[in-house]
């Protein structure tokens, strides 16, 4: 068989997973499924993107906190821990995060325990679909990005730059823009972040 037999035999066999991928997806939705796709999009990518929505919808819907549970790690309340025990106890919250491929951005305006108190009552808690952990996988946890009146004043406070607060007024003239500070606490430059080589070998949180 020459090369080009091969590979158009390869392609042929590509589309075929494609089309019962698809096929799949519309099952596991109970419908019609409907994406925007690029005539150029190549072929491997286009199988890659189908792969990830069936496993999406086949999914098995958890949270953070059970993850990092079912790893061994220990979450106790806040309110079970003195600020000696509280520090390392983040940093471990912070690290299996990692290992999970979950990054934190915009913390710097709490302090440690006010961030360990959100994510142990609230950024832990929010459930998703367990996804294939991978080196091009990354969840994205900004903790002023909920969109919330509240959210957006801490980020045009502590951490948008001038062209942004410039544009921000001037995009949205009636809102009041808050003086800008330099946030209480100096964290973020310190968390782990997706392309760090200690990060991008998924493993299961210990």
């Amino acid at each position: 068989m020459t090369k080009k037999s091969i590979e158009t035999q390869e392609n042929a066999n590509t589309q075929e997973h494609i089309q019962d991928l698809q096929q799949r997806a519309k099952e596991l939705v109970g419908g019609e499924l409907s994406f925007f796709e690029s005539e150029e999009m190549p072929q491997k990518l286009r199988e890659q993107f189908w792969e990830r929505v069936v496993s999406y919808e086949e999914a098995e819907w958890t949270t953070p906190f059970d993850l990092l549970v079912r790893g061994g790690m220990e979450l106790p309340d806040p309110e079970e821990l003195d600020d000696t025990q509280l520090v390392p106890k983040l940093w471990e919250v912070i690290r299996g995060l990692a290992m999970l491929r979950m990054f934190l951005y915009s913390t710097n305006h709490l302090s440690d325990r006010e961030l360990y108190e959100e994510l142990w009552h609230e950024v832990l808690r929010e459930e998703g679909p367990t996804m294939p952990i991978d080196e091009d996988s990354a969840w994205h946890i900004d903790l002023v990005g909920s969109g919330s009146e509240e959210d957006v004043e801490l980020y045009l406070r502590y951490y948008a730059d001038d062209q942004t607060r410039q544009d921000w007024a001037k995009d949205f003239p009636d809102d009041a823009m808050p003086g800008h500070e330099t946030p209480p606490y100096d964290r973020d430059r310190h968390l782990p972040a997706r392309d760090q080589a200690e990060w991008l070998h998924p493993r299961h949180a210990s």
